[in-house]
């Protein structure tokens, strides 16, 4: 094989890997809205909340948002690593899997903390709440697995 084939070949599977790993970080980390869309529903519409409620959900909502947009931006910045070290290495070498474990260090502490995000929101209501509340997070989390 020619050294141009050669390097034609390297750039076509160092795209396909990065195709394939935008596709998986797509796939693990649903968009916000389509995951959180039917909670926000379920809590501004659905469940009643008195004053009291609305306000330290909304308080707890803001601050979360603050957390996620910068957990979100440090995964940005862990896939933009993980695409300069494909582009380096050309293959699965150290670098790349270095900043392939960077990239899932950094959605699990963005799982973690919407985990918390939610327990701290199922705190806030009342015992004749809950129940619903719980059947809207395990819709939430379960509706890809159907």
């Amino acid at each position: 094989m020619t050294r141009g084939r050669w390097m034609a070949l390297v750039a076509v599977v160092a795209f396909l890997a990065a195709i394939a790993g935008v596709f998986v970080g797509r796939t693990l980390i649903p968009a916000r809205h389509a995951q959180g869309s039917q909670l926000h529903e379920l809590l501004h519409h659905g469940l009643k909340l008195d004053a009291d409620q609305q306000a330290r959900i909304e308080a707890l909502e803001q601050r979360f948002a603050v957390r996620r947009r910068a957990l979100e931006m440090e995964l940005r910045a862990d896939n933009a690593r993980l695409a300069d070290s494909i582009q380096a290495e050309h293959g699965n070498g150290p670098r790349v899997a270095a900043a392939v474990d960077a990239s899932h260090v950094a959605m699990g502490k963005l799982q973690k903390e919407t985990l918390a995000h939610v327990f701290a929101m199922r705190q806030i209501l009342r015992p004749e709440q809950t129940a619903a509340f719980d059947r809207a997070v395990t819709k939430s989390l379960t509706a890809d697995a159907r």
